[in-house]
């Protein structure tokens, strides 16, 4: 965790009793925000939980007894009809991905920066907590490993350079107002089912298993040798209920300011050791034999390191967070369904 920037008041108006806390997801029809709404659900069936999403990436319309409201974080008057009365923000709409911002680069600093700026607004105003992932691409090549939140920002892309500007604005806004707290978050994988449909999204493990699945060849950029850190989307669901529960009691005792914490896993591999694990698993789960090949990278400044381990312990001591989900089986799970 970098060094907090939270202070704590001596009581008075700055603290929040809060008996029944509400929870409002932004983004909350994706691949990650879905999840955690189930994972409210699950852990705390008496909160009130709101899921906002525009449709954008949306993969379910209600999840559980909770329907989906259509706002877009960019119009911010009627982001904060929406949110009125809310506790605490798990804010996970954005532009995700170095493709999609690249693509689409006015859309990215509209959401990314420009709502995460209105998001942080109301939480200003009202008081509200906010938990805000800002991803590993806002480093850019690590300076050292294991990875750890408080080094040196310089993201290689505009996805990266959006978060960047979001992690700042968070920053400046909850100083004296509310508390924060900001995922540096690992590459995610995996799939799960949230009322019988299945949430998924073009990971690179998942990309494997797809295309194995369709006895196509699993192609992987040069030199094949580059590992990644990967933390299953369950799990990372969990970090949010888990922020949530310290975020409620920082609002009681009146904290504010940032927090910052490492979300990932102890798994760390070679692009080419997923392709040969999923290549394994297709073979003996499904008879289907598939090759990989190994491809010209066409992100030519796409991080080049074989070991990519990251320093969890902040949110495993502050959170009580770990890691339960495994590569391995999360494969062979995609490749039994």
């Amino acid at each position: 965790m970098t060094d907090t920037t939270q202070t704590e008041t001596d009581g008075g108006t700055g603290n929040k009793e809060i008996e029944s806390p509400t929870v409002a997801v932004t983004g909350a029809a994706g691949y990650i925000g879905s999840r955690v709404v189930v994972e409210f659900q699950e852990a705390y069936p008496d909160w009130e939980i709101i899921a906002l999403d525009n449709g954008y990436r949306a993969q379910v319309d209600a999840i559980g007894d909770v329907e989906t409201q259509h706002v877009d974080i960019r119009n911010r008057n009627r982001l904060e009809d929406a949110l009125a009365g809310v506790d605490v923000v798990c804010h996970l709409a954005a532009i995700s991905g170095v493709d999609d911002c690249d693509e689409n680069p006015d859309l990215a600093y509209e959401v990314n920066v420009t709502g995460t700026n209105n998001v942080a607004w109301f939480c200003r105003k009202t008081g509200a907590a906010l938990a805000f992932p800002f991803s590993m691409a806002v480093l850019g090549d690590p300076e050292e490993f294991p990875i750890t939140a408080d080094q040196p920002r310089d993201p290689l892309n505009w996805y990266g350079r959006t978060k960047l500007l979001g992690e700042r604005s968070i920053e400046a806004f909850a100083d004296g107002a509310f508390p924060a707290h900001l995922f540096l978050k690992s590459n995610l994988y995996g799939e799960h089912v949230v009322d019988g449909t299945e949430v998924g999204k073009p990971t690179v493990i998942n990309f494997f298993v797809n295309r194995a699945l369709a006895g196509e060849t699993l192609t992987v950029y040069e030199p094949g040798t580059q590992a990644r850190n990967f933390v299953h989307v369950k799990d990372v669901a969990r970090a949010y209920v888990r922020s949530a529960e310290r975020l409620l009691e920082q609002l009681d005792r009146g904290v504010t300011g940032t927090e910052t914490y490492e979300i990932a896993s102890d798994e760390e591999m070679s692009v080419m050791e997923l392709a040969e694990i999923v290549r394994e698993g297709t073979r003996e789960e499904r008879d289907i034999n598939v090759d990989v090949e190994l491809v010209q990278n066409p992100r030519s400044a796409e991080t080049m390191v074989e070991e990519f381990g990251v320093d969890v312990s902040a949110a495993r001591e502050e959170l009580g967070w770990e890691n339960r989900e495994r590569v391995n089986k999360s494969i062979l799970e995609q490749l039994e369904t």
